[in-house]
């Protein structure tokens, strides 16, 4: 409780800096609320969520400026509607829902903020200076993190990236075209927004509009209802005198019952096919109570004096946590080993979660300025390191990290091998020694100096992280090797097949 209290008062004291500051802060910021490295105490990371999209916003006349200027018309020539009220705000501008006046289709329309260019690049070269005083281990990620942040300061070029994606990710049949009807788009495993090309300029971005809310928000809900059935579950069905078979055999007590403690006790919860056995269950008793539901209401509670009973919709069926962690690395892994051309930034701020309501929850991928293309060299060389972690050679892990570029002052092997584990696969007690990930990365670099990291996979160690404090916050950590193995063998057969 004392250091509850202590982290509650110093991140509201961070939080408040951070809003003050702006810039790369901001940035830095999103990633203790992603939970990156799985290093930063939950309350940390709930204070500072606002910073994913929902820092101060500029005024709308502000806006409505920056967007004439860039078109070199009145907004209301481009748009029939504008909302004036940003749906969000982050680090370096603000969005806003939108209906073209060409063709009636709704919209979202980011608009960067003036000056923030200038803004960032003297916090990366403040921070860099720091480091190369306090903690030259961090001056090579730095130095990448600011050529891909840079690319933030240009929509045009994002809307062309983002469009690039896009086309990827239908292509391989991940996402949904723009040929598909709505029933179609729906059973992808992602949706990525189309861009308008046509009206992106440096400073507005124009895309087509997502329909959901963003992950944090729905997972948040999710946990809480979980939560607050499993808190009741087994009182509930532990005392009732029925003994319900579900369709593996097991009773409707034990299933629930199961997955109520895996749930309580914080472990690497359910699979995803544990969680559709669960899911089913549930769905199958919100169809039978809506069904005695609509014979009660049919019948008893037409009866003055009688309340009319609620029904209860899709909504209230839990979300497969696993399921979205394993398609949010299959998604990106696709993206790294077999495009080679990727979002470095998926942080849960940039993931929106569609179709909760039907009942069909799917991905929603947006924020495509941090997009990094690997050569083919890098990219196979990519595939083998993945490989080779995910079968635990450490031999071949130190080999392929030396042709990378790796190096340190001593090369030592072991030292090498758990820094790979770390940037590219997994983090766990066993693999940090129980020390902080950022204490135990301070070791490595104390025990033997890099003196050269591979600067073309740092965009790609970022995803592997950022996704990992996804997979820890939601009770789904994850080895990224193993995930990505199938995907890095079949991308290097493929390609001995040309």
């Amino acid at each position: 409780e004392v250091w509850d209290q202590l982290h509650r008062e110093t991140s509201a004291i961070g939080l408040e800096k951070i809003m003050e500051l702006q810039g790369f802060y901001v940035k830095s910021g999103q990633m203790a609320a992603a939970n990156i490295g799985n290093a930063f105490p939950p309350i940390w990371q709930e204070t500072l969520s606002p910073l994913q999209d929902e820092c101060p916003s500029r005024p709308f006349h502000v806006v409505e400026s920056i967007i004439e200027s860039e078109y070199g018309k009145p907004l209301r020539e481009i748009f029939s509607s504008f909302d004036e009220t940003p749906i969000g705000a982050a680090s370096i501008g603000q969005v806003h829902r939108a209906t073209l006046k060409e063709n009636g289709n709704r919209v979202v329309v980011k608009v960067m903020y003036p000056g923030v260019e200038d803004v960032f690049r003297g916090d990366v070269r403040t921070i860099k200076m720091f480091c190369q005083v306090a903690q030259p281990v961090h001056v090579p990620p730095l130095v990448e993190i600011e050529k891909q942040f840079m690319t933030e300061f240009d929509y045009k070029l994002e809307s062309e990236q983002l469009d690039r994606v896009r086309g990827n990710m239908m292509k391989a049949d991940i996402s949904g075209g723009n040929n598909d009807d709505d029933t179609s788009k729906s059973k992808k495993m992602c949706a990525i927004p189309k861009p308008y090309l046509e009206l992106c300029t440096k400073r507005v971005l124009v895309m087509e509009e997502l329909k959901g809310e963003k992950l944090v928000v729905e997972l948040k809900r999710d946990m809480e209802r979980q939560k607050k059935r499993m808190n009741g579950s087994s009182k509930k069905f532990g005392s009732s005198s029925t003994n319900d078979n579900n369709d593996n055999g097991g009773s409707t007590n034990e299933v629930e019952d199961g997955f109520a403690k895996e749930f309580a006790l914080g472990e690497n919860g359910p699979t995803a096919e544990e969680y559709d056995v669960f899911i089913k269950l549930l769905d199958a008793k919100r169809r039978a109570s809506n069904f005695y539901s609509a014979l009660y209401n049919a019948s008893v509670g037409w009866l003055p004096g009688r309340k009319r009973r609620e029904y209860e919709g899709k909504s209230s069926l839990p979300i497969n946590h696993a399921k979205l962690v394993d398609d949010l690395l299959h998604i990106h892994g696709h993206q790294i080993l077999v495009d080679g051309c990727f979002n470095g930034d998926p942080h849960p701020g940039n993931i929106l979660l569609l179709g909760v309501e039907e009942g069909k929850p799917q991905l929603g991928l947006i924020d495509y300025g941090q997009v990094k293309v690997l050569t083919k060299e890098e990219r196979l060389l990519f595939c083998k390191m993945i490989i080779a972690l995910a079968d635990d050679d450490k031999g071949q892990i130190c080999n392929l990290l030396k042709e990378a570029g790796y190096v340190s002052k001593k090369m030592d092997s072991e030292i090498m091998y758990k820094f790979a584990r770390v940037a590219y696969d997994e983090d766990n007690e066993e693999l940090t020694e129980g020390k902080h990930i950022q204490l135990f990365m301070d070791q490595l670099h104390a025990e033997d100096p890099v003196e050269h990291l591979p600067q073309q996979y740092i965009m790609a160690s970022r995803v592997s992280i950022l996704l990992r404090g996804l997979g820890h916050a939601v009770h789904q950590s994850r080895s990224v090797a193993k995930a990505w193995k199938p995907i890095a063998e079949k991308a290097l057969k493929d390609e001995e097949g040309r």
